[in-house]
């Protein structure tokens, strides 16, 4: 268990198709109140990696609605910790034990703790979390805000059509607090990016460690720096082989590329320690040695969001989840759908389209098809922005 500080109504943005108006809601002309809101619980009791970056838009969403507010965070497992521990205006990260019915004292203790503050506002961002609702329900908050297509409910105050959560992972919590705000077409921004706000002292030292690896393994410092994370969980994850002729073909278009490995929190090379490789257990000093690199490629899975959320140019590799849910997006982030794709036509099409920042010519893709076989994916299609 830990609760510890960080360190030091009119037309509304919803996304494409959304008919808000055909659904009755509570609260739909009713719109949340910016003044008077200054403490603010986020309710994520989840424990994965991913699963928590992808908060992280939501934090800075609040900070550009509710400038002189404090928010807490209840997640599961330490992580958050970590990914939480640059935001100012994060004071307490409080983490429920994993699997916290087995530890029933540690697991009570907190929720009392949590229990004894009133909050102005709690949001439950998750769609179809008994456990997440659960939680909300039994804090203490003058409005409570989440997803719920119900026409009443007695855990919400400001219940959200499920139809505005839209796709993505990450954007859903942001357009439901924009639905509660009654945000102006006219205010609608992009939705912020994915970010562990890792610091200049962080970054230099994840630049010294790249450097230091490169040296050793006499690879050149100089641009581009490509990093590899091979792992990922079940069927998400590519075979050894797959990799290999994905970074044969990679190196033989880019021969100038320097290839790093990003070692899993297990500690093994899923390369067979052909690549020199960076291992730390630590989620920001691995995020710094990603940000100081050109390019990170990775299968679809928590350390992919960690490259977006450290602010390297990433490639999502996508083989059977739905990218339009867990895709990189912002600049220079791309999900590429590798069903039906050789290992040689995946690489390709990453050097294609990230020609420029590799600093080689743009060229055909190799072995790419101008019309896909067997209704597989042309170039463009293959991307999902």
């Amino acid at each position: 268990m830990c609760g510890r500080r960080a360190n030091d109504a009119s037309r509304c943005q919803f996304p494409p198709g959304c008919r808000l108006k055909e659904i009755t809601n509570l609260h739909r002309n009713t719109g949340l109140a910016r003044k008077g809101i200054f403490r603010i619980l986020v309710c994520r009791p989840n424990h994965r990696l991913g699963n928590t970056l992808l908060l992280t838009p939501l934090i800075t969403e609040l900070e550009r609605h509710f400038k002189g507010a404090e928010i807490d965070v209840i997640s599961e497992g330490d992580i958050a910790t970590e990914v939480f521990g640059n935001y100012f205006s994060v004071r307490n990260v409080y983490c429920l034990p994993k699997r916290g019915f087995k530890r029933p004292v540690s697991f009570l203790r907190l929720i009392r703790r949590v229990r004894k503050t009133h909050y102005d506002l709690i949001i439950d961002p998750c769609l179809g979390s008994g456990f997440s609702r659960a939680l909300t329900r039994i804090f203490n908050g003058t409005h409570k805000l989440g997803f719920s297509d119900l026409p009443t409910s007695n855990a919400l105050t400001y219940a959200a059509p499920t139809e505005v959560a839209g796709k993505h992972m990450a954007k859903r919590p942001v357009h439901l607090l924009r639905w509660a705000l009654g945000v102006h077409e006219e205010d609608r921004r992009e939705v912020p990016v994915l970010d562990i706000r890792l610091t200049e002292e962080e970054r230099k030292h994840g630049r010294h460690a790249v450097d230091e690896l490169l040296y050793e393994s006499r690879q050149s410092t100089s641009p581009p720096v490509v990093g590899v994370f091979a792992n990922a969980t079940g069927a998400k994850r590519y075979p050894m082989e797959w990799w290999q002729e994905f970074i044969d073909t990679f190196k033989t278009l880019c021969p100038a590329a320097s290839i790093l490995e990003l070692i899993p929190m297990h500690g093994h090379s899923m390369l067979g320690a052909e690549w020199p490789g960076y291992y730390s257990s630590d989620i920001r000093r691995m995020g710094a040695v990603m940000a100081a690199m050109d390019l990170v490629v990775s299968a679809d899975c928590g350390v992919m969001h960690l490259a977006v959320a450290s602010g390297v140019p990433t490639v999502g590799m996508f083989s059977v989840t739905d990218a339009s849910v867990y895709a990189p997006y912002g600049r220079g982030n791309r999900a590429l759908m590798t069903h039906q794709m050789t290992p040689r036509e995946a690489a390709s099409q990453v050097v294609t389209a990230y020609a420029p920042l590799l600093g080689v010519p743009l060229a055909k893709p190799v072995d790419a098809p101008v019309a896909a076989p067997a209704g597989g994916p042309t170039f463009r299609e293959a991307w999902v922005p």
